[in-house]
């Protein structure tokens, strides 16, 4: 497909509407979310954050930060939601012009804005994570000394008895598509396929390929010994050999020092359903297995923490060794559960 110098090819041209169109979408979805979990709250708290308003649990999580000295969130305090719609449509509307005039100058325009901007919407919202968790009332019902309640920018963090997890909701997602397909245009009009002896239709597959790694499920964690607490008994993880986690659709980690913990925990919580349970390896407490690979040995002799005993093996063969001239059994995940 011949281009000029100055402009691009019509491939990049169909990216940048894609992109535009996304980037429409994201403004009637919600943007990010920072999902909150408690045992007094099973079913999780959320604060759903659009391009124009806050929305979710906020009367209940406003109720909660009026006892702590946080202030209470309320749309009109925040500046952000007057200006942000016109920015995204403002971005919508360069690139779908773009797509057609074509000019490859503008484009890089576009996209280094596109970046900027980028950069300093998260920055501005780590800012106001970081004035809602620390500037709190002196004369505030609770107040724990040294503690401050800042949700964390991406990922998990516990305040107190509550989790906090902060991950992009659906129009983050979108947005983050239209990043990558703008990022996808500027690799083609660079000529990185031409260098790596590439086709353009190969090189589109890297949209494809950075959305699946962008949004992969959660993989299990490496806990903190005698630092992390069990979720289910709340007693503090002192032995990796029997940790277990379970992963909620939502990528919420949940950790447990048995596993006999995690299988109280799972059937007590109805809202688990589609969660990922994983545990450790008894020979390399570091690798994770899925329940329904590991094999497990159970009896007396293995003496878990809080009474499972079980542990959890890669294969038959480690099993049976582990298991060679003791009082126990090898099973499977699904004898566990009868």
């Amino acid at each position: 497909m011949e281009t000029s110098s100055k402009h691009i090819s019509k491939n990049s041209s169909a990216l940048l509407v894609l992109a535009a169109l996304l980037l429409a979408i994201s403004i009637f979805v919600p943007i990010w979310r920072i999902e909150l979990n408690a045992p007094q709250y099973p079913e999780g708290l959320e604060l759903l954050i659009h391009a124009n308003k806050l929305g979710g649990s906020v009367d209940i999580i406003n109720g909660l930060n009026h006892y702590i000295g946080m202030k209470t969130l309320h749309t009109e305090d925040f500046i952000e939601f007057t200006i942000l719609p016109y920015l995204i449509s403002g971005f919508a509307l360069l690139s779908l012009v773009f797509a057609f005039i074509r000019k490859r100058n503008l484009f890089y325009i576009l996209f280094t804005a596109f970046v900027l901007f980028g950069v300093v919407a998260m920055v501005d919202f780590w800012r106001w994570e970081y004035n809602y968790g620390h500037n709190l009332d002196p004369h505030a019902a609770i107040i724990v000394p040294g503690m401050s309640y800042q949700p964390p920018l991406i990922g998990y963090k516990k305040l107190l008895n509550f989790g906090a997890y902060s991950v992009p909701a659906l129009g983050g997602w979108l947005f983050i598509a239209s990043g990558v397909l703008m990022l996808t245009v500027l690799l083609l009009e660079k000529n990185i396929t031409k260098r790596k002896k590439m086709k353009p239709q190969i090189a589109l597959l890297i949209i494809p390929t950075l959305l699946l790694f962008s949004c992969s499920e959660t993989k299990p964690v490496q806990v903190k010994l005698n630092v992390d607490n069990c979720d289910y008994c709340k007693m503090t993880i002192s032995d990796a050999k029997f940790v277990a986690e379970l992963i909620t659709p939502k990528g919420r980690v949940y950790k447990f020092d048995d596993l006999l913990c995690m299988q109280h925990y799972n059937k007590e919580n109805p809202n688990a359903d589609g969660v990922k349970l994983y545990v450790a390896s008894f020979e390399k407490p570091e690798v994770f297995l899925s329940v329904g690979e590991a094999v497990f040995v159970k009896g007396d002799a293995v003496s878990s923490p809080m009474g499972g005993n079980t542990a959890a093996f890669e294969s038959n063969a480690a099993a049976e060794k582990f298991s060679k001239d003791l009082s126990i059994q090898i099973v499977n995940w699904n004898d566990l559960q009868n």
